[in-house]
């Protein structure tokens, strides 16, 4: 089995070191693991939910290290997860050129200057007209795919977080991004976190998923784990609904060149 959505306590919001999460990887039947850690954005951009600059190099060190402890034991890719935000992408260019990243994740967080996934903003859903944040958020997610920085969108539906909906399915939405996604050959994150979220979903849900898998776009798994015993969360019943969907296989990187595991293979290793 695979996760490739996990972070360190360098993104300041959460726990464990390293080598807990991949001792609890190894605990869950996983082979191969991914640490996708919140990368350095500009200064003025959302500092306390990320690493700060001068923190990537213990970073890469910290996950090239456990490559070698777990060599023959357990597969680690080292990736970033990096913000999509229109005005920061010369910054997340020129921070990708540092490392021969393995997969890099975009993930949109904020609309505008509202971050819309924090607890602190939540009331703010009250006062928007929830279509429309909706249709903003679909919005970013394309530009995100189009800017051409990243191998994989992530946890795509983040919107739905606290349980707000959309007053109908926004299919057309779902449709143009899923043609988006497909064009630009990006794959996308299927994230479990929201499994543990007040929606009880996972991000993407299976309107979108339908869309997705029936337009073949790639497919990552990740349980966007901020604590060791989060690794690997629903990863085996995800990829197992993943199949009943119609998806046959998961897509992983390495010097971010993609390949494609087939789904019945990672199930019988689990």
């Amino acid at each position: 089995m695979i996760d490739y959505h996990m972070h360190t306590p360098l993104c300041r919001h959460a726990s464990g070191s390293v080598e807990e999460y991949c001792q609890q990887a190894l605990r869950r039947g996983l082979h191969e693991i991914g640490f996708s850690d919140h990368s350095p954005m500009p200064p003025w951009y959302d500092a306390q939910w990320r690493m700060k600059a001068e923190e990537l190099p213990t970073y890469i060190d910290w996950v090239q290290q456990a490559q070698a402890r777990y060599a023959g034991r357990l597969t680690i890719r080292m990736g970033l997860e990096a913000d999509f935000h229109p005005g920061t992408e010369e910054y997340v260019a020129d921070l990708l050129k540092s490392h021969p990243w393995d997969f890099v994740i975009g993930s949109v967080h904020y609309i505008a200057n509202w971050g819309f996934d924090n607890p602190a903003f939540v009331r703010d859903f009250d006062t928007r007209d929830i279509d429309e944040v909706y249709r903003q958020y679909f919005r970013l997610l394309r530009q995100s795919a189009q800017s051409g920085l990243f191998d994989v969108i992530g946890h795509p539906e983040l919107i739905k977080k606290f349980g707000h909906r959309p007053t109908r399915v926004l299919d057309a939405e779902m449709a143009l991004t899923t043609r988006c996604f497909a064009d630009c050959g990006i794959a996308i994150d299927v994230n479990t976190a929201g499994l543990r979220k007040p929606v009880a979903e996972r991000y993407p849900g299976d309107p979108f998923l339908h869309h997705l898998i029936a337009a073949k776009v790639g497919l990552c798994v990740g349980s966007d784990a901020h604590r060791p015993e989060e690794v690997g969360f629903m990863i085996a019943e995800t990829l197992a609904h993943l199949a009943e969907l119609g998806a046959t296989t998961i897509r992983t990187f390495q010097g971010r060149t993609p390949s494609e595991r087939p789904i019945h293979e990672l199930l019988k290793v689990a």
